[in-house]
């Protein structure tokens, strides 16, 4: 089969080439230039293209060439470079893998041809080359993608030879070498989430393949071998067209771009980018270093392409070309984040013949941390615990290779490793970190920054290292100002690890080896809609539960004690990922603040946004509470935690006993804290927790009625919750069942825990890029397991 020769769609390799000097020839001209200036006589066909002009020529006597016109701003080095390197590949290789320059009359590779705007253009013609493209070829087998990369391993030995002063210090948007430059166009990218992504992906880049690149073999690459530009034969790669992407880069490049194109659109990409990676190693020798990289590198590809695919449409909104592949390239990079570094590594290593050990003993660690480590720290999955090595957006990776879609971890609210997190920690840590008593500007507006995200009078903010110093403080901040030392919490409540925080816990204190209940705290009921003695049906039921909150009061009051305040989550998530009924906490701090208490409320596991339609959880309650307290998600998972309070409270707690935190407020957690906030807003991430949550939250609702299993489904936002029963008369809980469905998640690569007093409700809460094609999964998941185990 004969199909015309095209030209690459992704580019041009030199500097200010721009499409204000695409040449403008009409069919009509190109077969006067062959007349007039190759003596050829034939009809021309346009073949698309990036920024030049090319056509498909064939002549009267049924030859076929390819007429290349170079855009006006090509430079003259480059174009002669394109020529040169036919030559040269001519002469070391010989046969017909590469198109040969015809010359013109005069003997010339390159002549001088006008428009008929009299404009003046380079011109070169090429020979035709045989062969079906790749890209046209409906099934890629294993002998093609091996054929592939012996092509592009004896080409780059070819190459390896040629020199060329212009392309040593040409500069190109494309070649991989400068990756980093596309950042530039970042921002150019509209959705959050892709340019989140590619913003991951660039920072792995720069931290994990720079470092190892930087001391790889350079050489002259082809630099473009997408799939319109390899030809096959008889189900073998012959030949390949288009050197307008040349550059001088790292040679392992040459590899890595291939790999892009052979897997896109590809059911398993990796597996057939390792039949091309088998391939080039037979004729040059891949390092270890080399296959550690390529993951990063065929990422870094793609992150260049649709940042140069934005830039491109912002300055052409009307060329669809310069997208064409914008859409594959999306959907691999998709792959990519959900696949675990160490499997591709692992698959292109034994691709190469190199040993791979599958052993993996867990039992030297386990008595290593049993030995090392207090065992009153649990482990999850204790059966079958994982080592996870990396963390990567709403993906963690073990060491074995698998990846799992991580639905519980809220502490890494912006994903794991978020590159701007990451940075920020490391620039500030370069330059100081310290302590409050010094002045700061990093201090001040992370303070006024996120003071700003409270309602008035919520002002005055103390910085501490956790959830737990918060809530431990804000408990001090109560008692200070109230002279009261009695606290009222919601039954199965945790509110941290200190003393103090373990007393307002009676998820702990009431638990197996839990001191019990102190004298000073006072347990309410917890407003729980599904199991307690009001239910959702009930429109007064946040107003009924406030009740047992002034009868608590009352009893304080009548033991001649006095109140200093009551905390409460603003969405009870040990209890169970418990929703508050309206009203609760109005009707809640009203009692409170009459019998003169301060009333918290612990921001830890909801805040920044998780519940969607606002950034806060108390104001889904439309009540403003005195005292709230964060943590968790604050730093994305630097220890980092505040309490805001009034300037009243503030100012009583200032009684002459100085508050000192030593990490409390530090340069470098403050700058942290403010990346978050920056990130939340730049990202739009509490409008993605909105949007998928209400899907999910419809999803799960849509599974209740399937599965007599599911009690009940709530939460909001990015914090939900699904209860588990084995009778809906008797709300016999189904423990068991829940424990299941965990392993069974985990099987499938998607870690989910269980939470409530009866161990009983799968609780939701990943991090807040967690994407609507991430909830498909595990919804179909969900559906599947449920269905076996119903």
């Amino acid at each position: 089969m004969m199909t015309s020769n095209m030209s690459s769609i992704n580019g041009s390799a030199s500097t200010g080439k721009t499409n204000h000097h695409i040449p403008d020839f009409s069919i009509v001209e190109a077969e006067e230039v062959m007349r007039q200036s190759f003596g050829i006589a034939g009809t021309a066909k346009p073949l698309g293209s990036y920024i030049d002009q090319n056509f498909m020529i064939e002549s009267t006597s049924g030859e076929r060439y390819i007429l290349k016109i170079a855009n006006q701003s090509e430079a003259m080095e480059f174009v002669k470079a394109q020529a040169d390197i036919l030559n040269f590949l001519e002469k070391s290789d010989g046969g017909n893998k590469y198109p040969k320059s015809v010359k013109s009359p005069n003997d010339q590779d390159i002549i001088i041809v006008k428009n008929a705007k009299g404009e003046q253009f380079r011109a070169r013609l090429l020979t035709f080359l045989n062969g079906t493209f790749m890209g046209e070829m409906q099934h890629h087998d294993e002998q093609m993608l091996e054929s592939l990369g012996i092509f592009l391993a004896e080409m780059d030995n070819h190459m390896e030879r040629f020199s060329n002063a212009f392309l040593v210090t040409n500069k190109s948007d494309w070649n991989l070498k400068y990756a980093l430059d596309a950042k530039k166009h970042l921002s150019l990218i509209k959705d959050p989430q892709k340019r989140n992504l590619v913003n991951h992906f660039f920072f792995q880049f720069e931290s994990f393949a720079l470092p190892i690149l930087s001391g790889q073999p350079q050489s002259i690459i082809h630099g473009d071998a997408n799939e319109l530009n390899i030809l096959v034969t008889e189900n073998k790669v012959s030949g390949i067209i288009d050197f307008g992407d040349m550059n001088f880069s790292y040679t392992i490049n040459e590899l890595a771009i291939a790999l892009v194109y052979a897997m896109m659109d590809k059911d398993d990409p990796f597996d057939s980018a390792s039949h091309v990676v088998k391939g080039y190693n037979q004729i040059k020798a891949l390092t270890e270093e080399q296959i550690e990289i390529l993951y990063y590198l065929i990422a870094t590809r793609l992150c260049v392409s649709v940042c140069m695919s934005s830039y491109s449409a912002s300055r052409d909104p009307g060329n669809e070309h310069t997208q064409i592949s914008e859409r594959p390239a999306w959907d691999l990079l998709e792959k990519m984040v959900a696949t675990n570094p160490i499997y591709v590594r692992t698959l292109f290593l034994r691709a190469c013949g190199f040993r791979v050990s599958d052993e993996t003993n867990y039992d030297t660690l386990l008595q290593r941390r049993k030995t090392s480590l207090n065992n009153n720290l649990s482990i999850s999955y204790g059966k079958d615990p994982l080592k996870i090595v990396k963390g990567a957006m709403q993906y963690l990776y073990d060491d074995k290779g698998n990846a799992y879609l991580d639905c519980v971890n809220n502490v890494c609210h912006l994903g794991h490793c978020h590159p701007e997190v990451v940075k920020a920690g490391q620039k500030q840590m370069a330059v100081l970190n310290t302590n409050t008593r010094f002045l700061s500007d990093h201090i001040l507006d992370y303070a006024e920054h996120l003071a700003s995200k409270f309602p008035d009078p919520l002002k005055v903010v103390t910085f501490v290292c956790s959830g737990s110093e918060a809530n431990d403080l804000a408990v001090r901040m109560a008692q200070t100002y109230t002279g009261g030392t009695d606290m009222i919490v919601i039954d199965h409540a945790y509110h941290g690890t200190s003393r103090v925080d373990q007393d307002l816990s009676p998820y702990k204190f009431n638990s197996k080896g839990g001191r019990g209940q102190a004298s000073y705290i006072h347990v309410a009921e917890m407003p729980d809609l599904y199991r307690g003695k009001f239910k959702a049906n009930d429109p007064e039921a946040g107003e009924k539960y406030a009740e047992y909150v002034k009868e608590h009061l009352e009893r304080i009051e009548s033991q001649g004690k006095k109140i200093a305040g009551f905390i409460g989550e603003s969405v009870l998530g040990c209890g169970g990922q418990i929703v508050l009924p309206d009203g609760y906490f109005e009707k809640a701090f009203e009692h409170v603040r009459n019998a003169g208490g301060v009333c918290i409320v612990d921001e830890v596991q909801v805040g920044f946004g998780r519940v969607g339609s606002h950034f806060w959880g108390f104001e889904t309650q439309r009540a403003i509470p005195d005292i709230v307290t964060m943590g968790k998600p604050i730093g994305n998972g630097h220890p980092l935690g505040a309490v805001i309070t009034t300037p009243e409270i503030a100012e009583a707690f200032n009684n002459g006993l100085e508050y000192f935190n030593t990490f409390g407020g530090n340069p470098v957690s403050c700058y942290i804290g403010k990346t978050v906030l920056e990130v939340i807003e730049d990202e739009q991430l509490q409008e993605n927790a909105q949007k998928v949550g209400a899907k999910l939250l419809e999803e799960f609702k849509r599974l209740g009625e399937k599965y007599s299993l599911i009690g009940d489904v709530r939460g909001m936002g990015l914090f939900l919750g699904i209860e588990l029963v084995k009778d809906h008369q008797t709300l016999e809980p189904a423990a068991e069942e829940a424990d299941v469905v965990i392993e069974k998640m985990k099987e499938r690569g998607i870690l989910l825990s269980t939470d409530g007093p009866l161990h009983n409700v799968l609780k939701f809460k990943p991090p807040m890029v967690f994407t609507m094609a991430n909830a498909e999964l595990f919804v179909q998941a969900l559906d599947e397991i449920l269905q076996e185990i119903s």
